[in-house]
């Protein structure tokens, strides 16, 4: 895992400006935040600065303006937002660099919290371009990222300002790291992963780096069907890429070499229709006739999943085991998190888990707060679990480069 520097190694911080790259890229509508998770996330990085006496500028991207400025793209409607989450006074600035903004900073007192304009406005930012990143740094005396959900970017404000200003990571960057080191960096074994999803397509690298990782990984939701079909049994008209037996087989190969033991489905659900409460039974894998879809794993599947995690002392988890957004198709998906969740609470397991749908599907099931770590961080965290180094993790070890 990354030697990177946390907010408690900055020392004396009294007037010293922060630039603290946060996520606030938050679903809106008509004007109004209409999930403050990510607000909520950013607090105690900034609460834990302005007890150090720092001024707090805050930087993040909103939407994808494509380096135009877009009306209604605009910071400004977040920086209230936050200051109800926050409760303190936030200004925003409708600018990211130059004169305005460091107007606003100076006259800002310490403890004091700014929110500048959308990154994104400037088509420097994707670009990860120097110049720009340059002058946002002029604005600061230390970079602060917080926001691991931007990390697999190297973007201006997300890994540039890290090589010109010493860096830190945020409270929220600190937590994912530690969490994502004791799941894979340096595990307590043995490990188990669970990844399931709609399509072996989308994760071909996620799972051909996770058999090399782990001891046990157990795959569901649509993605089993087409291991399932490539050992030779019938899926029906279940979500299956039979174009991809090749690829499965090759999974199971490196598997087999690295000593992790593949788990798949043993008993199945399955339903003539997509959709809710449709007539189902639960079958063999040798019974799907060829008019059903696969939609969910079976409770002996469950049930072999919960052994596996009663030998496992690590869990990482990514994608539900079937279609859990239509009842009663999330009940392996349920049960599983649940058997995880218990095992977590009760320090038997250590249970990391990410990825929008496993976070939904952990909520759905009431058991998210009860994981040892859960990621909202998406394409971040899935690109860490396929071993990507992320530049906005890699930045955070070069703080202080001499490029200014």
């Amino acid at each position: 895992m990354h030697n990177f520097k946390r907010i408690a190694d900055a020392g004396n911080l009294t007037g010293k400006v922060a630039l603290v790259r946060v996520d606030f890229n938050v679903p809106m509508e008509n004007g109004l935040v209409t999930d403050d998770t990510r607000l909520r996330a950013a607090v105690d990085t900034v609460q834990t600065l302005r007890t150090a006496g720092a001024k707090v500028v805050l930087l993040s991207h909103f939407g994808r303006p494509k380096g135009q400025r877009v009306a209604e793209l605009s910071l400004a409607p977040i920086a209230g937002a936050f200051a109800k989450v926050l409760g303190a006074n936030v200004s925003f600035v409708a600018d990211c660099k130059g004169e305005h903004a460091k107007k606003a900073i100076a006259d800002l007192k310490p403890a004091g919290v700014i929110l500048l304009e959308n990154t994104r406005f400037y088509k420097g930012e994707e670009k990860g371009d120097l110049d720009l990143a340059k002058e946002i740094a002029a604005l600061g005396d230390l970079y602060v990222n917080d926001a691991f959900s931007a990390a697999h970017r190297r973007h201006v404000t997300t890994a540039v300002l890290a090589e010109l200003l010493p860096a830190y990571a945020g409270i929220n960057m600190e937590e994912e790291l530690d969490a994502l080191d004791k799941a894979l960096g340096r595990p307590v074994r043995p490990v188990l992963a669970i990844v399931g999803g709609a399509k072996v397509s989308s994760k071909i690298e996620l799972l051909k780096h996770l058999v090399t990782k782990v001891d046990a990984l157990a795959i569901g939701g649509g993605m089993a069907n087409t291991f399932l079909f490539a050992r030779g049994h019938a899926v029906g008209k279940s979500l299956c890429e039979r174009d991809l037996i090749d690829t499965a087989k090759e999974i199971e190969a490196i598997a087999k070499a690295a000593g992790c033991d593949i788990l798949l489905p043993r008993d199945l659900v399955v339903a003539k229709e997509f959709k809710a409460h449709a007539a189902h039974r639960t079958c063999g894998l040798d019974e799907v006739a060829d008019d059903e879809m696969i939609l969910d794993a079976g409770p002996q599947s469950v049930a072999i999943l919960a052994t596996a995690m009663d030998v496992a002392k690590t869990l990482v988890w990514n994608g539900p085991l079937g279609a859990f957004e239509l009842e009663p198709f999330d009940k392996a998906t349920v049960s599983a998190a649940k058997a995880a969740a218990a095992r977590a609470k009760a320090g038997k397991l250590v249970a990391v888990a990410g990825g929008g749908d496993t976070v939904a599907a952990l909520h759905h099931a009431g058991v998210a707060q009860d994981f040892t770590f859960v990621s909202t961080a998406g394409g971040a965290f899935l690109e860490w679990m396929e071993g990507k180094e992320l530049p906005g993790v890699q930045a955070l070890t070069a703080s202080g480069n001499a490029l200014t």
